[in-house]
């Protein structure tokens, strides 16, 4: 999908708070956060917290309704206030969009999955895709903005379901209902589970198996490249990554990681570019495994995705 949401003016970090510290901080339990931000899991209207271990829960919820992954900790009092106005006006949309709450101290995956350097960072999930939205905290117009654009991106993406409305006399007040969809496949849901559980081998496994019995099943293929990038990217840190690629640039094992990493927190062209300028300076066996990961990395963003047909003619290129 396209990134149509450019840079912010360095003003619009004003307040940011670094959060290189947290990627190696060991998990602990926070506090309820102050003004009734979600940290315990909760939900409220179009609302529910998220973490590593239900990650992969919203990540599937995104192929029907845009989610907006706020990343925010109880320690910064403007995260809790951005999260407050992000759920005010998530809420206005009613259940057009859906908001996701995660608090960084409880979600060292995310933070490094996402690449996030600062809190609070607001990243949208479409289609199980991450579309970095901001920085920092916003004004409500332009958040206002941001959303417009962000549902103009997922319409663009077939993403167009929206979650109904709560019943008051129903699961209790402020319980969110699941939007109304058809259910996955088998094989495809076994696949979802073992995402949700962390088990990323489990999930190649099953959309393994789905491809096997159907060739042309284009979600269970780019389902097996999702899987295998968050395999790859599996207990490896942002620090550690990144250190080992600049000390090392002739190492394609390195540099296979940080294209991994580019592409895992939404910097497509970044991880693209890396890969594309690394082809023409190694042998016939690197260049073929540089091949075949761009060939996945491919599948991930997808494949009608206009940075993926750049890519795909700039290595055509270099093949022939």
């Amino acid at each position: 999908m396209t990134n149509a949401f450019p840079p912010h003016e360095p003003a619009s970090l004003r307040g940011a708070v670094d959060l290189s510290s947290l990627v190696h901080r060991d998990e602990r339990r926070a506090t309820d956060a102050p003004g009734g931000t979600p940290a315990e899991g909760g939900a409220t209207g179009y609302v529910a917290a998220v973490d590593d271990q239900s990650f992969g829960q919203v990540l599937e919820l995104s192929r029907s309704v845009p989610v907006v992954l706020a990343l925010w900790a109880s320690w910064s009092e403007q995260s809790t206030q951005l999260v407050a106005s992000l759920e005010r006006l998530v809420n206005a949309r009613e259940g057009r969009l859906v908001l996701a709450p995660a608090d960084a101290d409880r979600s060292p995956q995310l933070v490094q999955a996402l690449q996030a350097q600062a809190i609070p960072t607001v990243v949208a999930l479409v289609a199980g895709q991450p579309v970095p939205l901001f920085q920092g905290v916003q004004p409500d117009d332009v958040i206002d903005q941001v959303f417009d654009q962000l549902l103009e991106v997922a319409e663009r993406n077939g993403v167009t379901g929206r979650v109904p409305a709560a019943d008051a006399e129903g699961s209790g007040e402020g319980a969110p209902e699941e939007p109304v969809e058809e259910p996955l496949p088998p094989l495809h849901q076994e696949a979802f589970d073992a995402i949700s559980r962390g088990d990323y081998a489990a999930a190649a496994s099953a959309y393994r198996t789905a491809i096997a019995q159907d060739p042309r099943d284009d979600l269970a293929v780019a389902g097996l490249a999702q899987a295998n990038l968050l395999g790859r990217l599996q207990g490896k840190t942002l620090d550690e990554i990144r250190n080992r690629a600049a000390t090392a640039p002739a190492d394609l094992d390195a540099q296979l990681d940080v294209a991994d990493l580019d592409l895992s927190g939404g910097h497509v062209d970044d991880a693209f570019d890396r890969l594309l300028e690394l082809f023409p300076t190694l042998d016939g066996d690197g260049r073929n495994r540089v091949r075949e990961r761009l060939l996945e990395l491919f599948q991930v963003v997808g494949v009608e995705d206009p940075r993926v047909a750049a890519a795909r003619r700039r290595l055509a290129m270099l093949l022939y």
